[in-house]
């Protein structure tokens, strides 16, 4: 009898354990799912765009449109250019960049095919208009994280740009290091230049005869001719300033720069100019083409843009 006792009692006990096992497994079973709850709570974050809207994300995206091609190069530039679905007929850097759907002309978007890919954020632009703003409307409307970034018109601002889209990606660390190696690089250009006692005189044209262009003080421009340590000839004019012929003649450049892509040598073509044969930079043939997608693109390649230019104005300093 106390032999079946014991057993019973050891039934008994094995039991309670067994009990107290899976009350135990329960216990830590629901804080593993309360951790886990505070986990994505945790994820979760805010950040605010230019626009003054507070976007809060749930998650890191995982798919992005982007809707400007310098923000695409900067999202390629972060290392998450992958996660890029939808870009502009303009994105054309990296190569990879390419290969992406269009879904805007850069100015216009494709409200419906954006909505189709469902993307977990629209890295998009404003220039402050209503109409911008108000389309922009239409897809949070329809249930689409919109992060709007203002147009950059200064090197600082596409620090801004970096830091805000970094951080929208959850990878501020990674955007804190793309700052640091443009700043280098401009640094490094900066060192070159900076003992040339007498500033060469240049000339940036942007758009041709017979509606001649070129950037002024207050655009973008200006602050890569003025980090290349060169004289923009025109830069006691504001923003993009229409000029006529006489304009430059007058003024005399030593060295002339073009943007324009949408002409056959658009170098030789300045050269050829009428009238022009008086210039310094047309005596000496110290016109070139610069690559319009670097030199006008305020995105992770600005370093590179103040290169071109000082290489193009002072090459004896780069061999």
């Amino acid at each position: 009898m106390k032999k079946l006792f014991n057993l019973q009692w050891l039934s008994v006990l094995i039991l309670a354990l067994v009990l107290v096992g899976c009350g135990v497994k329960e216990d830590v079973k629901k804080e593993e799912a309360s951790k886990e709850d505070q986990k994505v709570e945790e994820t979760s974050y805010k950040v605010t765009d230019d626009r003054g809207v507070e976007v809060e994300f749930d998650a890191v995206p995982k798919t992005v449109v982007s809707l400007q091609p310098s923000n695409t190069e900067i999202l390629f530039a972060l290392g998450v250019g992958d996660k890029i679905v939808g870009a502009t007929d303009f994105d054309t850097y990296p190569e990879e960049a390419q290969k992406i759907e269009r879904v805007s002309d850069s100015v216009k978007f494709n409200s419906e095919r954006i909505l189709a890919l469902n993307p977990d954020v629209v890295i998009a632009y404003t220039t402050g208009n209503d109409e911008t703003l108000t389309a922009l409307k239409g897809l949070e409307d329809a249930g689409i994280k919109v992060f709007a970034i203002q147009s950059a018109t200064s090197f600082d601002d596409v620090y801004g740009d970096i830091q805000q889209i970094s951080t929208v990606m959850g990878i501020e660390d990674k955007g804190e290091k793309l700052k640091k190696d443009i700043k280098a690089k401009i640094a490094d250009v900066q060192a070159k230049v900076k003992d040339v006692e007498k500033l060469k005189n240049v000339y940036v044209e942007i758009s041709p005869k017979p509606d001649i262009y070129t950037p002024a003080s207050g655009t973008f421009q200006q602050e890569i001719l003025k980090a290349a340590n060169v004289n923009n000839v025109f830069a006691d004019q504001q923003g993009w300033a229409k000029v006529s012929e006489e304009d430059v003649i007058a003024r005399n450049p030593n060295v002339i720069l073009t943007t324009v892509n949408y002409v056959e040598d658009p170098a030789a073509e300045i050269i050829a100019r009428d009238g022009w044969n008086s210039i310094t930079a047309i005596q000496n043939k110290a016109v070139y083409y610069i690559d319009t997608d670097i030199s006008n693109r305020p995105g992770p390649r600005i370093g590179e843009a103040v290169e071109l230019i000082a290489k193009a104005v002072y090459p004896e300093l780069f061999k």
